[in-house]
């Protein structure tokens, strides 16, 4: 282990108190650079040179000398591990380095995808240029955290939360043996690593919270993140977490150029790493030891789902850079989906906003992969005839991750004989008209005729109001069926034509809850093109469509009016879903319903078509890259549009700026061989300004 630093703290002796003898603020220094030795030894290295009763029996030292002398008392003492009262709550704490999720890979087919992917992107395909080794990481099922020290002190841990903002939960992590609170160099650094829980330690956590009648955690992720969100730090130390870290995401020192290297220099930091990481050659050797460590991962302490494959060279990481949502340089590689055993009870139709019918097998329930499951979905009525699915059958269930529970096959050997088949109905109860059901064409699902059925029409409005539509806070479902029941509504047009009265008479509305909705429903009257088209329900048109859509065609008219081939023409966009796009746009009663909304909603103007020739980036196209301290990505991408601009993802030839923040990558690397020009935040906004 490398000498820890000391860092002393400059501490002030309160007027009137005794000052501490030399000799005894030398002991306090010793006792501590001994324990935080042992804690190391035992909690990184898993070595114990000193039994556990001895060094309870230094930490009890260390306390009472602190409790003589509380003015020699450090933030980072050992003792201060557990201290303090409980918080109120969590404050929000913004990441300097955004998070980001990995894309996952199930198979060894997927891994060579992903490593051809990798090496085209380098231009290394056929092995004509520089070999790409990788490194593999156990992936361990806990809860990421991310670490910020200063001057080689914990100053904040915090969860990941949505990548951006996090919540600082310092006290309780500062609770883990393993995570040191000084490092053995005072330097700046950033690392992310995965809170855990052992399975004895879990096992034993929930024989505590069945004696005490409170419900089981179902797995070591929920025991961790349990513990991390506990507002009392002293029930966080009861359930003996543990660290590995793996990541440095920010150092003040030049970091080594590999992965694997890297993983050395935080064990030299005082982190605990989990020693099993391989470099592999090739994607072969990848396959191998996800393979190998299958097998191996029921024998140890920690759950482990998977394994982290990671481009081992740095500077390659920075060449291939990120997506929107995950690094291109990396992608987990999980083990096989938890598969489970239970009965099919029912088989229910149900019906989607857009009058789609899914059959839906109602389960007894069972816990697969830490999760209860009563529900799974059957697709359409070929998957039901292709797994041959009665009521009554025992199957097979599969959960892969956060994906919907899948049955995977029937256990025909259990049948009784008195298994039901299950018969695709004509008609449907909840559809409209007389409940009629048919095919649509050239697919396997069935819809409701009517389209507008009751049922139809109350999912097509809660997603109308939702927060990726309209964002219409505080006009939630039950609002809206209420509205729906009392018939004062049957789209979503007829939401902006309420008034306070209409709502004053309805059960359980007063003053103050219809000034909320008549609040709401003013603040939606406006919208942007993207979160129009997404309320409209049109089928196949998720989110990234419809603000593919609106940056293509910057108003709703020329929506409206495109052509299937105008469709296609938009990046990300095909034949399935350009024909739903112009089938719903050339539908008379969807004609009318637009004209409808559009009396109610003024949409923003969107999109490369809605900005004045004249404006200072008409015309240019602006890659972002680094982080921005004065505004925020999204921020920047909208003054870039409303100066004329177009924000494109990748730096080229026709790339006429790019605008780099603190800790620009491999996109300003590729603006300065192509000769682009690059400009710093306030050039930048010097330049929209002008």
């Amino acid at each position: 282990m490398a000498e820890r630093a000391s860092h002393k703290q400059t501490t002030k002796t309160e007027a009137g108190a005794r000052r501490a003898p030399a000799s005894v603020v030398g002991r306090i220094e010793k006792l501590r650079e001994a324990i935080e030795k042992y804690r190391y030894d035992y909690h990184v290295l898993d070595t114990e040179s000193i039994s556990a009763e001895a060094l309870d029996s230094l930490k009890q030292e260390l306390v009472t000398l602190e409790t003589q002398y509380p003015e020699l008392v450090t933030s980072d003492s050992p003792s201060q591990r557990i201290a303090g009262e409980p918080l109120p709550q969590f404050e929000k704490v913004p990441h300097e380095i955004p998070q980001w999720s990995f894309n996952d890979a199930f198979t060894a087919d997927d891994i060579a995808d992903f490593d051809t992917k990798v090496r085209r992107a380098l231009g290394t395909a056929g092995g004509t240029s520089q070999s790409v080794a990788y490194v593999c990481e156990l992936k361990i099922d806990g809860l990421k955290v991310v670490l910020t020290y200063s001057a080689g002190r914990l100053v904040t841990a915090a969860t990941r939360g949505n990548g951006t903002i996090g919540e600082n939960v310092t006290m309780n992590v500062r609770t883990i043996e393993s995570v040191p609170l000084v490092l053995t160099r005072p330097i700046d650094l950033i690392v992310e690593g995965e809170v855990w829980i052992s399975k004895q330690a879990l096992a034993d956590t929930n024989t505590t919270r069945e004696k005490n009648g409170e419900p089981l955690f179902a797995n070591p992720r929920n025991a961790a993140a349990g513990a991390i969100r506990q507002l009392d730090p002293r029930i966080a130390a009861s359930r003996k977490l543990d660290a590995y870290i793996y990541d440095v995401a920010r150092s003040s020192e030049p970091l080594p150029p590999t992965q694997h290297e890297e993983l050395d220099y935080l064990r030299g930091l005082g982190f605990k790493v989990n020693a099993h990481a391989k470099v592999c050659a090739t994607s072969a050797e990848v396959v191998s030891f996800w393979k190998e460590w299958q097998k191996k991962a029921p024998k140890q302490g920690y759950l482990i789902d998977g394994v982290v494959v990671k481009v081992d060279s740095r500077e390659l990481q920075q060449q291939l850079g990120y997506t929107g949502k995950a690094p291109r340089f990396a992608i987990a590689f999980k083990f096989p989906a938890e598969q489970v055993t239970t009965r099919v009870e029912n088989i229910v139709l149900q019906i989607g906003r857009t009058g789609v019918i899914t059959p839906v097998a109602m389960l007894t329930p069972v816990r697969v992969a830490g999760s209860l499951v009563s529900r799974a979905t059957l697709h359409n009525e070929d998957e039901i005839k292709r797994l041959d699915v009665r009521i009554g059958d025992t199957v097979v269930l599969q959960k892969a991750g956060d994906v919907i529970p899948d049955i995977v096959s029937v256990i025909t050997d259990l049948r009784t004989g008195k298994e039901k088949p299950y018969l695709f109905p004509t008609h449907v109860p909840g559809c409209g008209g007389n409940g009629k059901i048919e095919r649509i064409p050239g697919q396997a699902a069935h819809r409701c005729v009517d389209v507008n059925s009751f049922e139809s029409m109350r999912r097509r409005l809660h997603h109308f109001v939702s927060k990726h539509a309209l964002n219409m806070d505080g006009l939630g479902p039950r609002i809206v069926d209420q509205l729906l029941e009392a018939q004062l509504i049957v789209d979503g047009a007829d939401l902006f034509t309420i008034t306070k009265g209409d709502l004053l008479a309805l059960p359980r509305f007063a003053e103050k809850s219809a000034d909320t909705v008549i609040s709401t429903i003013a603040k939606a009257r406006t919208q942007s093109l993207a979160r129009f088209l997404i309320a409209l329900s049109i089928p196949q048109v998720g989110e990234e469509t419809a603000h593919a859509i609106a940056d293509h065609f910057g108003s709703i008219e020329k929506v409206a009016n495109a052509t299937a081939d105008d469709f296609r023409a938009v990046y990300s966009i095909g034949d399935v879903v350009a024909v739903s796009l112009t089938t719903w746009f050339s539908t008379p009663a969807h004609k009318k319903y637009l004209a409808k909304l559009l009396t109610h909603i003024a949409i923003t103007s969107t999109g490369k078509n809605r900005i004045r020739a004249s404006g200072p980036l008409a015309g240019k196209t602006v890659v972002l890259t680094g982080s921005l301290e004065m505004l925020s990505r999204d921020e920047a991408k909208a003054h870039i549009r409303a100066a004329g601009g177009d924000v494109a993802s990748s730096v080229s030839a026709q790339t006429s700026y790019v605008v780099a923040g603190a800790e620009a990558g491999s996109k300003l690397a590729a603006a300065t061989k192509l000769g682009v020009p690059v400009l710093t935040e306030s050039e930048f906004l010097a330049l929209i300004q002008s």
